[in-house]
C-alpha cells in the first residue's frame, strides 16, 4: 500500500500520491482545493489510474503523521521539514 506491489501500481502507491499532494501545496490551500488540483495535475501529467478521495485522505494522513504538512482547521500547508 505504501509502496508499489502486485496489487498497487506505482501511480497509486501512497508514497507516490503523497508526493503528488505535496507538489500541490506550494501555497496554503483548503483540502478541497488540494483535491481538485491533484486531480487536474494527475490528468495533465498522464496519470490515468484514478485515485479516490479515500486514497487521497490516506496519503494526506501519512504526510501529516510524518510532520510534512500541517492543518490549521481551514488550510493545509507544507511544514519546513523535508
Amino acid at each position: 500500500m505504501l509502496l508499489p506491489n502486485r496489487s498497487v501500481s506505482p501511480q497509486r502507491a501512497l508514497l507516490s500520491v503523497a508526493a503528488q499532494i505535496s507538489l500541490q501545496l506550494e501555497a496554503p490551500r483548503t483540502v478541497s482545493e488540494t483535491w481538485s488540483r491533484l486531480k487536474e495535475w494527475r490528468a495533465a501529467n498522464g496519470f490515468d489510474q484514478p485515485v479516490t478521495f479515500g486514497w487521497f485522505q490516506l496519503a494526506l494522513d501519512m504526510l501529516y503523521a510524518l510532520g510534512l504538512v500541517e492543518f490549521d482547521g481551514h488550510t493545509l500547508r507544507r511544514t519546513g521539514r523535508r
